[in-house]
């Protein structure tokens, strides 16, 4: 039995993946390293992740599939994890090597003692190309720090301050148990990696070190403004699917509950924004079906969200009313990082 078990979903990865696996290699024999080729074609992503494989039995296992998306990636490497705790690293990402020992240090802690824990959560840092300062997503002021507690405990969460995939470890476990499994060729789905397991996590353990490093600055990756645009659709499928999550999950804590919405607040926002900046009526109309079918779903979720904080400066008539809403475009820019 593994410690811990990291998925790499990796794409036509070549240009980058070996210094993903290399910064996770540190872990050691405590570590199960799932390198998971999702029908790479272009270039040597397959062949890499065999020589890794051979270089590292016991360590590195090589996972072949069709393509199926970022998320049939994550959901290969939980059918295939041997880990009691769950983490994914993209591709194109690393992890601070002195971090990842407290991590590892912190979990063990956990796995040998007499408590259990659900999920932990660490900072990571927006790797921004080109950047001089780096941008760090930390919980000071959201989460207790280096003790175990619940969501009562939980303290404010600032806007634009989420857990985000790059924060959260899993218990293997606990995602088996609620059945967790991400849609097939669609992008934005570590959303729902981060949103549809929250009700089932009772336990959590804020450990504050940077330790994921989220790379952004590629022109073809999903977080550039242009193409979040181009796929608004992917956007809207996967925040209609939160939606669901939502309303079919027992939530017995307010806080866990004021949590959710917000995080849809900010989905539905971030939709918003992108049919605004498209300029098209096509994706206007979409924008307005988008709130349309939160308010005949749900009439008291669609109040909070309409008229929350952000939820109001996005649906403001007129071109006055639409520059508010792009005023709203740099918490969604805090959120996501576009580039």
């Amino acid at each position: 039995m593994k410690l811990l078990s990291v998925a790499i979903p990796c794409y036509n990865s070549e240009a980058y993946m070996r210094h993903c696996i290399d910064t996770l290699l540190t872990g050691g024999d405590e570590v199960e390293i799932l390198i998971v080729d999702d029908g790479s074609t272009k270039d040597r992503t397959p062949e890499i992740a065999d020589e890794y494989e051979k270089n590292y039995p016991g360590i590195c296992r090589a996972i072949h599939q069709e393509n199926g998306g970022h998320g049939e990636a994550v959901n290969a490497g939980l059918r295939n994890a041997q880990g009691i705790y769950y983490k994914v690293v993209d591709s194109d990402d690393w992890v601070d090597e002195n971090a990842y020992k407290e991590v590892l240090a912190t979990l063990r802690r956990f796995v040998y003692g007499n408590q259990t824990l659900d999920m932990l959560i660490c900072n990571f840092v927006y790797e921004k190309q080109g950047a001089k300062h780096k941008k760090v997503m930390n919980y000071h002021t959201a989460l207790p720090k280096d003790q175990i507690f619940t969501w009562k405990d939980v303290k404010v969460f600032m806007l634009g301050q989420y857990i985000l995939m790059h924060s959260v470890i899993y218990r293997t476990e606990l995602l088996r148990q609620c059945n967790f499994e991400l849609p097939k060729h669609t992008f934005y789905v570590d959303n729902i990696f981060v949103f549809q397991p929250l009700p089932y996590v009772k336990t959590m353990y804020y450990l504050d070190v940077n330790f994921y490093r989220y790379f952004i600055g590629r022109t073809d990756q999903s977080v550039n403004e242009t193409v979040m645009i181009g796929r608004i659709d992917q956007q809207i499928r996967v925040t209609k699917l939160m939606l669901d999550y939502y309303e079919n999950s027992r939530i017995t804590s307010h806080k866990l509950r004021h949590y959710m919405v917000r995080y849809l607040e900010i989905m539905m926002v971030i939709c918003s924004i992108l049919a605004i900046k498209s300029g098209t009526d096509e994706n206007m109309a979409k924008k307005k079906e988008l709130w349309e079918s939160v308010k005949k779903k749900d009439i008291f979720l669609y109040m909070r969200l309409r008229y929350g904080f952000l939820g109001q400066s996005m649906n403001l008539p007129g071109k006055g009313g639409r520059q508010v809403s792009i005023a709203g475009y740099k918490i969604s820019q805090k959120f996501f990082g576009f580039n």
